[in-house]
């Protein structure tokens, strides 16, 4: 894992302003971010361990813990969850057996709830991305 994340890193290097960058080619070639990454990423980028993590924590779109196959997105912004978003929820959490943020035993599916797609025209909207296949299919008016 070390080689391939150095060799993923080296267009990095050096480049502080390349962090949020560097944060998603890792996080699409390994499914999450560990403790161990953001170290290599500090060293590599030049930028302090704690500002790696901060930014790493801020935005939701990263993850610290490997992610299913198939990841289940119910947003519950205003228009959606006024529409019956956390009825879509409960029934994903009933059917999976699992909660936002855990992944199924078999590794398939995980869910988890985002506040909001800007799709509030489409609501209540759930989005479904293939993290092997990067691909993202986006379902409206569930």
């Amino acid at each position: 894992m070390k080689e391939r994340l150095l060799e993923i890193l080296k267009p990095f290097e050096g480049k502080k302003h390349m962090l949020l960058p560097a944060l998603q080619a890792v996080q699409n070639e390994f499914g999450s971010i560990t403790e161990e990454a953001m170290k290599i990423i500090s060293e590599k980028l030049n930028v302090p361990l704690a500002e790696v993590c901060s930014v790493a924590t801020f935005y939701a779109q990263f993850r610290f813990k490997q992610a299913g196959r198939y990841l289940i997105q119910v947003c519950n912004g205003t228009a959606c969850h006024s529409m019956g978003s956390m009825i879509l929820l409960e029934e994903f959490k009933k059917h999976l057996g699992i909660v936002p943020g855990e992944t199924t035993k078999d590794g398939v599916f995980t869910i988890e709830t985002v506040a909001c797609f800007g799709a509030c025209a489409l609501a209540p909207v759930v989005v479904v991305e293939d993290l092997k296949k990067q691909s993202k299919r986006v379902f409206g008016h569930m």
